[in-house]
């Protein structure tokens, strides 16, 4: 089966529905996608670049972004790589006010059971994560 890199912009107009033809023409590759023509491919970049545009430019609110990109990561026709990970990633988005990136990489470290070399104190509101604090060499 074909399988086609899903950008940004196509995204964005899918979920916003707010581009008079690109958000029709989104929607319409979406549905091929789901009817297996083809598949998209959502990489992870794509995903935190959807969230940050979604969040600073048309200023919604965090749980609506994580459930929008959920049901896009869930949906037929759609690939991406460590699943579990970016679900995880859009849970951890959704209920903290860290960036999506953040988000991801406690997510990572999570499922990884490594810590995180950090002097963002973010890191310190998930339960598990070990944040560790880079120190001077005396």
């Amino acid at each position: 089966m074909p399988r086609l890199l899903l950008d940004t912009n196509v995204l964005v107009r899918f979920l916003t529905g707010d581009h008079p033809t690109h958000s029709p023409r989104s929607r319409n590759l979406f549905a091929r996608a789901a009817a297996g023509e083809f598949t998209l491919v959502l990489t992870d970049l794509a995903l935190a670049e959807t969230a940050w545009v979604l969040q600073s430019f048309y200023l919604l609110d965090r749980a609506e972004i994580a459930a929008a990109l959920k049901d896009v990561v869930e949906s037929t026709g759609i690939e991406v790589q460590k699943r579990r990970i970016l679900l995880s990633a859009l849970r951890n988005f959704a209920q903290t006010d860290v960036n999506f990136v953040d988000a991801y990489h406690a997510a990572v470290a999570s499922a990884e059971s490594i810590g995180i070399a950090s002097f963002d104190r973010d890191f310190d509101q998930f339960p598990g994560i070990k944040r560790i604090e880079p120190q001077s060499s005396h």
